[in-house]
């Protein structure tokens, strides 16, 4: 343990950044998993109801990543690679690729 002042008050600070980080994070992971599974299930079986839920899903991964970025939790080319991820296999599953 640090026995200066100082190097107190950075684990303290240290600590609760973690905390907050694993949140987002977490929070982020968990959100791209159900936005994963509703296009999976929108793929397997198109309907308005499932473009609404892939939407919503979306829109919701986007937003706690936007956030994520915005604390610090992650740099902006990260969060950027991610929402492009996300969109990539959206467009994959919904999009078929054309036959030449």
């Amino acid at each position: 343990m640090a026995n200066i002042k100082s190097a107190i008050k950075r684990v303290k600070i240290a600590e609760r950044n973690r905390l907050r980080n694993k949140s987002y994070k977490s929070a982020v992971k968990t959100l791209t998993k159900k936005y994963l599974a509703a296009v999976e299930a929108y793929g397997a079986a198109p309907s308005d109801e499932a473009k609404t839920e892939v939407s919503a899903s979306m829109s919701a991964v986007y937003s706690k990543i936007d956030k994520a970025v915005k604390r610090g939790v992650y740099h902006k080319n990260t969060g950027a690679n991610r929402k492009a991820r996300l969109s990539r296999i959206y467009k994959k599953q919904v999009e078929p690729a054309p036959v030449a």
